[in-house]
C-alpha cells in the first residue's frame, strides 16, 4: 500500500523533530529512509550519509556501518556536502537544545 505524499511528509518531520531532541534511532531511521527509499521518500545518498554520520557522531555503531556502506556509492564531492550539512545541522541543534 502506497502511504500518501501528506502521511510521508509527516513521517519524515516527526523523526526530525526526535532527532532534534537527540533521539539517535530518529537519526538511524532517517538515514534508512534516506537510503533505500522507505515510505515513499525518494533515495538521496548525501541527505542519508548526512544522517548516518550524525547517528555515528551519536555513538550509533550500525550508523556507523551504514555510513560507510553507502559511501562506497558516493563521489568525494557527495560525502563532503553531507559532511557539510550535517556540521550546519548540529550547530542549529545543539543551540536549540541549550535555548531550551
Amino acid at each position: 500500500m502506497a502511504i500518501s505524499q501528506k502521511a510521508q511528509e509527516f513521517l519524515v518531520r516527526s523523526r526530525i523533530a526526535d532527532a532534534e531532541r537527540g533521539d539517535v534511532d530518529a537519526l538511524f531511521e532517517l538515514g534508512i529512509t534516506y537510503s533505500t527509499g522507505r515510505g515513499g521518500v525518494a533515495v538521496d545518498l548525501v541527505e542519508a550519509h548526512k544522517w548516518f554520520n550524525l547517528a555515528a557522531l551519536s555513538g550509533c555503531t550500525r550508523g556507523q556501518e551504514c555510513r560507510a556502506e553507502i559511501a562506497l556509492e558516493m563521489t568525494a564531492r557527495e560525502i563532503a556536502e553531507a559532511q557539510r550539512q550535517a556540521r550546519a545541522w548540529l550547530g542549529t541543534t545543539q543551540h536549540q537544545r541549550y535555548a531550551a
